[in-house]
């Protein structure tokens, strides 16, 4: 007898690869965030950087001689481009590592306590803040995660207050999808179930009239036997 697998549910929490190889919607978000927030800083950190990079070189630069114009052009450009890399770098990986510090906490609070509200953004923002002024002692500690606290409330607020117009907040949304996800997993483990009750049945009826032509055959071949035998 075959026993079908039942399919394996997942809270709509869960942060682990599904059965399917599928990361869960917070770690696609925190990834996709943090992604972006770098390329917002290394743009906003390294156009400036780039713009007055160039300044500087052809304000110290003005007596070089270069023996053709496109030599000129070229080490302008170098020194943009430098520029762009070492400043854009430097806020690149620092808005990075803030907004997916926020976000893992935020996330990681919205997920243990199964609710979307406000002081998980204040207590995510006050994370962020004090680790990120944390060389500067306890005292940058505090002030760090006290203005990372009043950073946080506004961009919770937000976020309930757009749930609110919604009329869904996210742990609904979540828990709908996880219903439907699993309904569709349902009705695949009943369709599982019933190709293959059809391919058993189709392999019973096989084998039953294999069986009678096998019979069909001996009895055959018995009374060739029984007519040959008197002749003898």
């Amino acid at each position: 007898m075959l026993l079908p697998i039942w399919p394996c549910f997942h809270p709509p929490w869960s942060y682990s690869c599904s059965d399917r190889g599928e990361f869960s919607q917070e770690a696609v978000f925190i990834a996709k965030s943090t992604l972006t927030a770098a390329l917002i800083g290394l743009v906003y950190g390294g156009v400036p950087a780039a713009r007055f990079s160039r300044e500087q070189y052809v304000k110290h630069n003005q007596a070089e001689l270069y023996r053709h114009r496109i030599e000129a052009v070229r080490s302008i450009h170098n020194a943009a481009i430098r520029g762009f890399l070492r400043y854009g770098f430097r806020w690149g990986w620092r808005v990075a590592a803030f907004v997916g510090i926020f976000n893992c906490v935020s996330a990681g609070l919205s997920a243990y306590r199964n609710k979307v509200v406000v002081t998980n953004f204040a207590a995510a923002g006050a994370v962020t803040g004090g680790l990120f002024r944390l060389n500067l002692g306890l005292r940058g500690l505090i002030g760090g995660s006290a203005i990372g606290a009043l950073l946080g409330i506004p961009a919770g607020a937000l976020i309930s207050g757009l749930q609110t117009l919604a009329g869904e907040d996210v742990r609904q949304h979540k828990y709908k999808e996880h219903q439907q996800l699993q309904e569709r997993r349902i009705e695949e483990w009943a369709k599982r179930v019933a190709l293959t009750d059809v391919v058993v049945q189709e392999i019973q009826e096989a084998s039953q009239e294999s069986s009678e032509k096998d019979v069909e055959k001996i009895n055959e071949l018995l009374e060739l036997h029984e007519t040959a035998t008197p002749e003898r």
